[in-house]
Order: C-alpha cells, then sequence, then structure tokens
C-alpha cells in the first residue's frame, strides 16, 4: 500500500538510510581531518576509583575552544555552574569537569538542587571557586568513555 505522498514505505526508508549515511560520512571527514595521524589527541589516566584525569593537547584545546568558568555560590543554593557545564551519564547521574592544571580535566559529581534559567543550582559539586568546563565538556565525557561524536 502507498502512502499519501505515492512513496511507497521501502522508499522513505531508503531515502532516510542514504540522507543518514551521507551526513555520518561527512563526521567522520572532519574528525579524521580534525588529528593528525598518530597524534593523540588526549592523553587519560586513573585519578581514582571510577574517575580518569584527561589531558589534553594544545591544539586539542584550542580546537574544542574549551571554556572554562569558577564555581560560585548561588542564590538559595551553596554552588552555581551555568548550564552548560552539566554532564549527563547513561544512568541520569550529572557531572561537570574540573580543570585543576592547564590542559587538565577530571570529571566530578554534582547533585542538581534546581535548573532556573541558564543556572544550575548544585546541593552538592566542587567548592565555589573551582574552574569548571562550560564549553567542550561533551567532548571531553566522549574522549573519556570513547564515543565518537558526529
Amino acid at each position: 500500500m502507498k502512502s499519501k505522498s505515492g512513496f511507497g514505505g521501502w522508499r522513505s526508508v531508503l531515502v532516510l538510510a542514504c540522507a543518514a549515511s551521507m551526513s555520518l560520512a561527512g563526521c567522520a571527514t572532519v574528525k579524521t581531518a580534525a588529528t593528525p595521524a598518530g597524534q593523540a589527541a588526549s592523553t587519560m589516566e586513573k585519578a581514582g576509583p571510577d574517575l580518569n584525569k584527561l589531558t589534553l593537547t594544545d591544539k586539542a584545546v584550542e580546537r574544542l575552544s574549551v571554556t572554562t568558568v569558577k564555581v560560585a555560590k548561588g542564590e538559595g543554593s551553596p554552588l552555581q555552574v551555568p548550564y552548560g557545564a552539566l554532564v549527563y551519564d547513561a544512568n541520569g547521574k550529572t557531572w561537570v569537569y574540573t580543570n585543576p592544571e592547564p590542559r587538565t580535566y577530571i570529571r566530578a559529581a554534582v547533585t542538581v538542587d534546581k535548573i532556573v534559567d541558564n543556572k544550575v543550582q548544585l546541593r552538592s559539586g566542587p567548592p565555589a571557586g573551582t574552574d569548571v568546563v562550560t564549553v567542550g565538556a561533551a567532548e571531553l565525557f566522549g574522549a573519556e568513555f570513547g564515543t565518537k561524536g558526529h
């Protein structure tokens, strides 16, 4: 049976599959060109039982435009970070990436109290004054867990 548009169901699937493969192919090309052959954009070492310390090359920091801000004391909450600093894992747990040294990033657990506009009020997390990543956090998460972003 044909749809109202005149295309059979299999044709729609074929069109979507082609479009998806073309967009994925484009992403793969960009990712390959971003890192020179033989040079890792980051290194990782253990920072605790379930935490890793990521160290990026200068080029990777520049390419990701990694930006940080300090954890602030929030209104009605002891801690506050911009929403862009927040990362969710597959289980819905919330994290931020701290920046204790240049080019070095360590994931830290946070407990969200509430989100108002672009501000996340935390019940717990890194102390006020700690540098956290606001641009590039999702890419750090991908680097830590080996996921490929598109």
